[in-house]
């Protein structure tokens, strides 16, 4: 019986070792295959992508070749999945791997050979059609004709606040508004009105902005950007944030009990609140009367006599007219000749010098100027054309703009200047401009875009030069051609996030959708989604999408890690659930240029083999590590002591967890602009002596229990180039003292959560200084002393107190007929903003801000 089994098994065992031989056998005839037709349309692909290239500045006079290259792209994109997903189930698989996935295989051979059929024929298509043709003349459409010399000229950075020609407009509204008068005056309504791109946002924003002037007469101020489509909830929370403060919202909810959040208890508690309040509101880009009448309605106190202004901007005539009187309706007109003519000169970074050298520049310009219709988007984004021209190619971009502009300033018009500035894009800037659309509208885009548009190959790589470098010059370039919009700066001045204008916007979406680029969810797409490169689901069809990472302590790295050796950009890394071997392995990713770490439960031994790797990324700019968030308890960084050569070139470094003492090596970071530290308990002496000689620092963040001490001093000759310094949730400090030669660039001061009970002394020191900031829960003892430093100070700096005047240990110097009331600005760390986005940081007695300056001074900060 044994026998008859034992035969019976290897009977089976023989079975299965003929069949798997067979398959083996099988799948490497069918890889073999494969892979000579996987090299037949890799060669395919990178000539369909020179043909597309090509094909762009044909296409539009050709319908057969437009049609054509429609099928080439789509061919394209299937083939760039195809060989993906190649990748990812065979090429980078053991042939154990292979076997167990053999029906895979067939798949993804028969999807290889269907996509090399597909080629032949469309290749085919172009011989019966003679689809390619030889232009005798070359126009200004092609490719070659681009100047690409863009990349020896910084970022012009023309920000729409500095257009010239909006003197006269400002103080004409401003005259319209009637600030002053306040006398049982009800909320006064004033309307901005102009078509799209004569900078209606702007000369509101410029209002806004006039604190000397507008804001410091308000109690209260909030910018509202309102668009086609907005979320009612989503926008009475902001406003009850930015007119009560960034703690109102907490009391709101706890009013209610744990009851669930609705529309009507949000807009009760903000009328409530208003009722006694004088506010100064920005309602920008309103579409419908509808919207009007419900913001109006439920949102507005109908008995505040505060003397309480809205301005709305809106590109509807018939909508102002019912929102207001005649009276009180703005008509923005396009720029005057001389201011045009400016702008246009300034955005090709051209002079009038240039007028007088070159013949025929004048005519040229004076003939540019009157196509654009005088309009600032339409001068801004020419302008951004011309920059990359030779001036004797600038008859040819006149020949090709839309000669309406001329008779009819329409909106279509407008459209076909976005149009062209689409068309003269680069066919590098095309996709990274298109991808754009899939953001929502209004939407604020960080930088961190141009890792994306790595991820999806957009950015090609130059001999020399980091990839992430070469993104960002993207994006930079995208700027400089008036495409999208800077809208935040950090503390060096560089962008760190956009906004896309929504007639740029509009065009993107309407070319995205034509050529299968971007499908945004809502769009009317049958069979034809699965043909879309990317689909977008916004607003309210994805409200429940959606994947929260903030309690997350990061993703575990395999072994292997190290072979990715041109990686620039890894986030975040779990160091406890990462094997040793692994974390040794980060110390091969020579091109890392940014780091983040989680160590929260790492053991010792790992967190040395950390330290080892750190010291070997010579390219790393910045690092962030974490070894406690909010959820778990503080956790520990003194292993960082370990660490004895750090990175040379780091610019930001970011540490939250315990350090008890700075680190030694901290003292080597030459080129180091920003550190936040959280959590550290660091002492004065060393912290202070090892920070105060980096020669680059800029911004300096102490944040939750950063600082163990009570006397913090910024000593003779420290801190050379710091601009900036913040505070937050220190609580045990209660001093903090500025030495005569300390600090000469700094600028801003700001403090949050700390109880100061021995102040703020030496600001008279500060040659610089414009702002200081005492936020949410802050305390300053020997207030009226501060102030008359700030009195005296040769720089006229303004002093801004989220919480009254009466909370704080003022004194017997301040008089009241020198305080005024003010919204507090956002207090963002290292970023400010380009785009009015102004938030009171928290909730006091009076919820409101004062801004303390001299008597007849200026609060302009």
């Amino acid at each position: 019986m044994a026998e008859t089994v034992l035969s019976m098994a290897r009977s089976m065992l023989g079975g299965a070792i003929s069949k798997a031989a067979s398959a083996a056998a099988e799948e490497m005839s069918l890889l073999m295959g494969v892979r000579k037709d996987i090299w037949f349309i890799k060669d395919e692909l990178a000539t369909m992508q020179a043909f597309l290239e090509a094909a762009e500045a044909m296409k539009e006079k050709d319908m057969l070749l437009k049609v054509w290259a429609e099928q080439v792209r789509d061919l394209s994109y299937n083939i760039e999945d195809c060989l993906g997903e190649f990748m990812v189930h065979v090429a980078s698989q053991s042939l154990s791997r292979k076997l167990m996935k053999l029906k895979d295989r067939h798949r993804i051979a028969i999807q290889i050979r269907d996509l090399k059929s597909r080629v032949e024929e469309v290749s085919s298509r172009n011989t019966r059609y003679n689809l390619i043709k030889t232009e005798s003349s070359r126009t200004i459409d092609q490719a070659d004709s681009y100047m690409e010399d863009v990349r020896n000229h910084s970022a012009s950075n023309l920000d729409e606040a500095e257009l010239v020609g909006f003197s006269k407009p400002k103080s004409e509204l401003i005259k319209l508004m009637d600030v002053n008068n306040t006398q049982d005056d009800l909320a006064k309504v004033i309307c901005v009105v102009g078509m799209g791109g004569l900078g209606k946002t702007t000369l509101a924003r410029k209002i806004y902005e006039s604190k000397e002037d507008i804001v410091k007469r308000f109690d209260c101020c909030a910018w509202i950007t309102v668009s086609q489509s907005f979320f009612k909830m989503d926008m009475l929370k902001d406003m009850i944030k930015q007119l009560l403060g960034g703690e109102s919202l907490k009391k709101c909810l706890s009013e209610l009990g744990g009851k669930a959040l609705r529309v009507e208890d949000l807009a009760k508690f903000l009328v409530e609140e208003l009722k006694d309040q004088r506010y100064f509101v920005v309602l920008d880009d309103l579409w419908t009367i509808d919207a009007w009448s419900w913001i109006k309605y439920i949102v507005f106190p109908s008995s505040n006599k505060k003397g309480s202004r809205i301005v709305v901007t809106t590109r509807d005539l018939g909508v102002a007219n019912q929102i207001t009187l005649e009276s009180l309706i703005y008509h923005l007109e396009p720029l005057e000749l001389v201011d045009a003519t400016n702008l246009l000169l300034r955005k090709s970074r051209k002079t009038h010098e240039d007028m007088k050298k070159v013949e025929n520049f004048k005519d040229i310009l004076e003939r540019l100027v009157k196509k654009c219709g005088h309009l600032p988007l339409a001068l801004l984004t020419i302008g951004g054309i011309l920059a990359t021209r030779k001036i004797a190619e600038w008859g040819l971009v006149y020949n090709q703009l839309p000669s309406e502009l001329e008779t009819n300033i329409s909106l279509q018009a407008m459209r076909r200047i976005v149009t062209l500035s689409y068309n003269h894009l680069p066919s590098h800037l095309k996709s990274c401009f298109l991808y754009l659309s899939i953001f929502p509208e209004d939407f604020e885009i960080k930088r961190s875009l141009v890792e994306r548009w790595i991820a999806e190959e957009f950015v090609r790589a130059k001999d020399g030069m980091h990839i992430q470098d070469v993104g960002i010059s993207y994006f930079i370039e995208l700027i400089n051609r008036s495409m999208i919009q800077p809208s935040k700066l950090n503390i060096e001045g560089s962008i760190k996030s956009c906004r896309v204008h929504d007639i740029m916007r509009d065009v993107m979406i309407s070319i995205a959708k034509e050529e299968n680029f971007v499908c945004l969810a809502g769009d009317d797409v049958t069979s034809a989604e699965d043909s879309f490169r990317h689909v977008a689901y916004q607003g309210s069809k994805c409200q429940n999408i959606g994947i929260d990472w903030s309690h997350s302590n990061g993703v575990r790295i395999p072994k292997g890690f190290s072979n990715l050796k041109v990686l620039h950009v890894l986030e975040v890394v779990d160091v406890k659930r990462t094997s040793s071997k692994a974390i040794k392995e980060l110390g091969d990713l020579m091109r890392l240029s940014k780091l983040r770490l989680v160590t929260a439960g790492a053991t010792q031994q790992k967190c040395k083999i950390l330290c080892e790797a750190i010291e070997k990324l010579s390219a790393l700019l910045s690092l962030r590590v974490e070894a406690g968030n909010w959820i778990s308890s503080f956790g520990k960084l003194d292993w960082l002591h370990f660490v004895s050569s750090p990175p040379p070139h780091m610019k930001s470094l970011k540490l939250n967890g315990f350090l008890g003492e700075m680190p030694d090596w901290i003292g080597s970071l030459m080129h180091l602009v920003s550190i936040h530290l959280e959590a550290s308990k660091l002492k004065g002496g060393k912290t202070m002596e090892l920070l105060g000689t980096l020669p680059n620092l800029m911004l300096l963040g102490f944040h939750r229990y950063a600082f163990a001490g009570e006397k913090l001093v910024f000593a003779e000759g420290a801190f050379q180039n710091l601009r900036k310094l913040d505070f937050d949730r220190s609580m045990e400090l209660k001093e903090v003292r500025f030495e005569e030669g300390t600090s000469p660039r700094i600028e801003k001061i700001q403090f949050r959560v700390c109880r100061l009970e021995s102040g703020i002394i030496g600001v008279k020191h500060l040659p610089k200084l414009n702002e200081i900031a005492i936020g949410y829960l802050g305390e300053v003892a020997k207030l009226g002393a501060l102030h008359g430093e700030v009195n005296a100070h040769p720089n006229h700096p303004v002093l801004l107190l989220e919480c009254h005047w009466s909370h704080h240990d003022l004194g017997d110097v301040v008089h009241r007929s020198t305080t005024s009331v003010q919204s507090g600005g956002a207090m963002e760390g290292e970023e400010s903003s380009l785009h009015p986005d102004f938030a009171v940081a928290g909730e006091c007695s009076s919820s409101q801000a004062v801004a303390v300056t001299p008597e007849g001074g200026r609060s302009d900060s």
